[in-house]
């Protein structure tokens, strides 16, 4: 490139879309893309195989097309022999060598990528603009003009916005059907037959790019938690595309009634996993919503399946972006319940006597994927009881999980599963005893475990049950005070004195020795 550098257009891991607002007025003469794998944003958090694997291998791929499209991009890769490690460190580097009159990007999803960006566009001198994410329904701004003025902040009452403002669902005025959700009818479990046959989800052999990727991680990050046997998401746009429609066709269907429940060794039942896709940009949320309202307008999917799995995306995914970026970065210490607990080492390595927990972190280890209730229900509730620092858990998430960013995850973990954020998110702390996981997996997790979901004390407890009454006992007031937490917090009547100490002994017990 001989003519100057005019714009040097940064694209982060998780934006690999060509129609990204940072490319709006691209010129191949003058300007250039910079990309940059480097080994802070895989030790940060120490981050499972899967995850790294996954970033790495889109990211090639994504820079291959941008070529294919006639664009110079500027790569760095983690196993160059002068990569700096760091993306502010790398680039400096870039900086000094390609001497851009300015840089541009699209708002990234993390606030610490942010910042560091920022600094380094300081330190230089050099212009940066920050170009809107146009992959959302909502940006930032539209969220705190929804949020200003409100006591609470709900899910429910933004999801209606939604719907409304964009005719999703909607029957004139009306949400179709009559209702704006279908939760009663979604919230079914497994009987003692279990789940059937559940078609296969897509997925994708390693092709000669992933393959290589996955040969660096091992070498580079072989002592980091996971496995890449079994890898096989999709790293291209072609594949996600393929996977959004195997899964609208085969499992958008009973994908409804059956997103709460639970069953060994069945990591994808009806679960779309096409989170990852979409948070890499392989996917845009408006092609994944347009495809599920179609399959119901055209009688492929029930109106419950459909809209349960719309609310995710246009609901859900949205909010907790929003949430992210109204109250960052002071909502990453939020610590509403004190906890302080450290995580249980056997998180990392799924080595742990409850067999829902070992089911759950197994998968997650193996695939770097499980599905909400195992997330919300399972992993996050052990947490929350055993009382686990919530930062703590929150790294993690970010570090195991293939679909994990900042501006998804953070609220998500903090503020849903740990209730850690003082009520801003959920109404309610997400607590169960084992009875919920022993209902929700139609017994069958239950009957391989050596614990009792219906015993608090004695060695056979459940220690979901003996953390459940314990986290009851140890706020007793502060749930009563909560009009949806205040029944749960009735039981304890008739609890004598000797019990409450037994169980307070026995959940000490539990975080003293971190056993699961």
């Amino acid at each position: 490139m001989n003519a100057p550098l005019r714009h040097l257009v940064l694209v982060l891991g998780d934006q690999l879309d060509p129609d990204a607002a940072a490319f709006d007025g691209f010129d191949p003469a003058r300007d250039a893309v910079w990309m940059a794998e480097v080994a802070e944003e895989s030790t940060h958090v120490w981050s499972a195989k899967p995850r790294i694997a996954l970033f790495l291998s889109a990211m090639r791929h994504f820079a291959d097309a941008l070529r294919a499209r006639g664009r110079t991009v500027r790569y760095t890769r983690l196993d160059d022999p002068d990569n700096r490690g760091a993306l502010a460190a790398e680039l400096e580097a870039a900086l000094e060598r390609l001497r851009p009159q300015a840089l541009v990007m699209t708002e990234p999803g993390d606030w610490r990528v942010r910042e560091s960006l920022r600094a380094v566009a300081r330190r230089r001198n050099l212009p940066l603009e920050e170009r809107a994410d146009r992959h959302f329904f909502v940006t930032p701004a539209d969220f705190a003009a929804h949020a200003k003025g409100r006591r609470q902040l709900r899910l429910e009452f933004f999801y209606r916005e939604q719907r409304r403002r964009l005719g999703v669902l909607m029957e004139g005025e009306r949400p179709a059907g009559g209702a704006w959700n279908y939760d009663a009818e979604n919230r079914a479990a497994f009987g003692r037959e279990g789940p059937g046959e559940v078609p296969a989800p897509a997925r994708f052999p390693p092709d000669a790019i992933t393959r290589e990727t996955l040969a660096l991680v091992e070498r580079r990050f072989g002592a980091h938690p996971g496995r890449l046997a079994a890898f096989a998401w999709p790293v291209t746009r072609a594949q996600a595309l393929i996977a959004l429609d195997r899964f609208i066709a085969e499992r958008l269907p009973s994908f409804g009634r059956w997103q709460d429940a639970l069953w060994p060794n069945q990591p994808w039942l009806w679960h779309s996993q096409l989170s990852a896709a979409l948070n890499l940009k392989l996917l845009d949320p408006r092609e994944v919503v347009a495809a599920a309202e179609r399959a119901w307008r055209e009688g492929r999917a029930p109106l419950a399946s459909a809209e349960g799995f719309i609310r995710q995306i246009l609901g859900w995914r949205e909010y907790v972006r929003g949430i992210y970026w109204r109250f960052m970065p002071g909502y990453l210490d939020r610590n509403a319940w004190g906890a302080t607990a450290a995580l249980p080492r056997w998180y990392w390595t799924g080595e742990t006597d409850c067999a829902c927990l070992a089911d759950a972190i197994g998968q997650t280890l193996e695939h770097g994927y499980a599905h909400h209730i195992q997330r919300l229900m399972v992993t996050g509730l052990f947490a929350l009881l055993l009382g686990v620092q919530p930062r703590a858990v929150h790294e993690w998430y970010l570090a195991v999980y293939v679909d994990a960013v900042e501006w998804v995850e953070l609220p998500n973990t903090l503020g849903m599963s740990q209730a850690a954020d003082g009520g801003l998110m959920a109404s309610k702390p997400y607590i169960a005893s084992g009875k919920y996981i022993e209902r929700m997996s139609g017994g069958a997790l239950c009957a391989r475990c050596r614990f009792r979901p219906g015993e608090r004390l004695g060695p056979r407890a459940c220690p979901f049950t003996t953390l459940y009454w314990d986290f009851l006992l140890r706020h007793e007031a502060r749930l009563a005070a909560n009009p949806r937490a205040a029944l749960q917090t009735r039981n304890l009547a008739r609890l004598s004195p000797e019990e409450r100490r037994a169980i307070a002994r026995a959940a000490e017990a539990l975080r003293r020795t971190g056993t699961g």
